[in-house]
């Protein structure tokens, strides 16, 4: 065993230890957390606009401080972005991770001196806690690929601005520079395509052993190399250990990463956002991630069934329960203030709190009051491909309300497989199956003649990448929504079958 590794295992163990005494005073944390950040924001305008001064309690933060997502704050953010300091926090960002939003055009997400640390430091622990759980640590002196945008930068009124994956490639430790891939020229190319090629062969003759991403972009880059060399990946990369990934459930994925390796590999799900980094896998056999309590973010959630509702409850970490569906606020050292960052969650563990993304507060499907999420719909595709040995690229689900003629209304699920099942009724009798034992409203529709059984249209192959260069969302970052409310996405898929 090398140096590195057997300094990483030390290192593991330390780190273990300090997030173990956190976790195991979950309340104590957060309430520690909420003071900073009132007391750092007060002589803010956003803290003197809310009368920070007089917040001492959650309650007070309540009535202070309303419930906003971008667009509601952006008077603030543009502020900031066009120069002014101490806006939302205390001097000006470090830097702006700029995205793309779907109602507000671009969006600028502030990265401060007190908040940047926070996300390189849970990106590490994800993976010395699974060091320092499974014992393994020779992956460390192999070569790590992270596919990510791009590290270029450009410039905003004096601060520097560009996706959070790319500013984050600036904080590669030192002693990981030599390990990872691909090379900085081949990670500013700009164009997905260009660059997974450009990565294949970059890749395709080194000692791999970690390799992270979105797992429907890494599934392109594993196709490729495949298509390169003809080799299962993990004859390719014998030393391959470690898959990192974050942004969508694995699960609808894993048989066909199986199939493309050869062999299961261990895994880690990372939950990372511009706004901050949630959350992480802390351990192989328990399921959810482990919420970030420490990291300078304080966290209040909404039951999903009421956010719409006037003035919904709003509940701090002592007063969630296990399996309710909640929209996730955060306030943070980057001057996000009861942020409404979109995601559902919902908890798995309390002791310690672990939880898992069950979908977005705008992406489900309930057009006729079912309110199916995205969980629902990733744990029904997970048994049904169990069952029939299908294995599938990607998917993505739809209401189709007025079919025409005398047919009931269905949920259309639009599948791309990679291998298809021996029996397509079987699959799809198993997916509705899933979705009436799993949604007591679908249930509901289905037994009283309201919505007919759901129905399966196959995507060809490579249809979805297809579909995601024709909106201009190709790309390591951007991910498909797995539901709609509406019928948008389902009929560029449609036009896209007929032509």
């Amino acid at each position: 065993m090398s140096v590195k590794a057997i300094a990483a295992k030390i290192f593991a163990k330390y780190i273990r230890r300090k997030i173990d005494k956190w976790a195991s005073h979950p309340e104590a944390t957060q309430e520690k957390v909420f003071r900073e950040l009132i007391s750092k924001g007060s002589n803010t305008q956003f803290g003197k606009d809310h009368d920070f001064g007089n917040i001492k309690t959650h309650a007070d933060f309540v009535k202070n401080v309303p419930v906003r997502d971008y667009e509601e704050l952006r008077s603030y953010v543009d502020k900031m972005v066009a120069g002014e300091p101490d806006v939302l926090w205390p001097g000006k960002p470090l830097y702006y991770a700029k995205t793309s939003g779907t109602t507000s055009g671009a969006k600028y997400i502030p990265l401060t001196k007190d908040s940047m640390p926070t996300h390189i430091k849970a990106a590490r622990n994800a993976i010395l806690c699974y060091i320092e759980e499974t014992g393994n640590a020779e992956f460390v002196d192999g070569k790590m690929i992270f596919l990510q945008g791009s590290p270029e930068l450009q410039e905003k009124n004096g601060v520097k601005l560009g996706r959070l994956s790319g500013i984050v490639a600036h904080y590669v430790p030192g002693y990981l520079q030599r390990n990872r891939m691909p090379s900085w020229e081949t990670n500013c190319i700009e164009d997905w395509e260009t660059k997974v090629e450009a990565i294949v062969e970059e890749t395709k003759d080194e000692n791999m052993t970690v390799i992270s991403g979105i797992p429907s972009w890494v599934q392109m880059y594993f196709e490729r190399l495949k298509q390169k060399t003809g080799k299962d990946i993990g004859d390719l990369f014998k030393n391959f250990q470690l898959f990192i990934y974050g942004g969508v459930n694995y699960e609808p994925y894993r048989s066909k990463f199986e199939n493309l390796i050869g062999r299961k590999v261990d895994s880690i799900e990372l939950y990372p956002a511009s706004e901050g980094f949630f959350a992480f896998q802390d351990k192989q056999k328990e399921k959810g991630m482990l919420l970030q309590l420490d990291s300078g973010m304080f966290y209040e959630f909404i039951k999903a069934d009421e956010f719409f509702d006037d003035n919904p409850k709003r509940f701090t970490i002592g007063e969630v329960e296990k399996g309710v569906n909640y929209v996730m606020l955060v306030s943070t050292t980057a001057g996000l203030w009861a942020y409404n960052i979109g995601d559902t969650v919902q908890f798995t563990s309390l002791k310690p709190y672990r939880l898992m993304v069950s979908g977005r507060i705008k992406h489900y499907i309930s057009a006729f009051g079912e309110h199916v999420i995205a969980k629902e719909v990733e744990q029904a595709m997970q048994e049904a491909t169990e069952k029939t040995g299908a294995r599938i690229s990607e998917f993505t689900v739809a209401p189709n309300i007025t079919p025409g003629g005398d047919e009931l209304p269905y949920h259309e699920w639009f599948v791309e497989f990679e291998k298809e099942p021996e029996d397509m009724n079987i699959f799809r009798d198993s997916l509705d199956e899933s979705m009436q034992k799993q949604n007591s409203y679908y249930f509901d529709l289905i037994d009283g003649k309201i919505l007919q059984k759901l129905k399966v249209t196959k995507i060809p192959e490579n249809g979805f990448q297809q579909y995601m260069k024709s909106i201009g969302k190709l790309g390591g970052q951007n991910k498909l929504p797995r539901l709609s409310n509406d019928r948008n996405i389902a009929e560029k898929l449609e036009n896209l079958i007929k032509n």
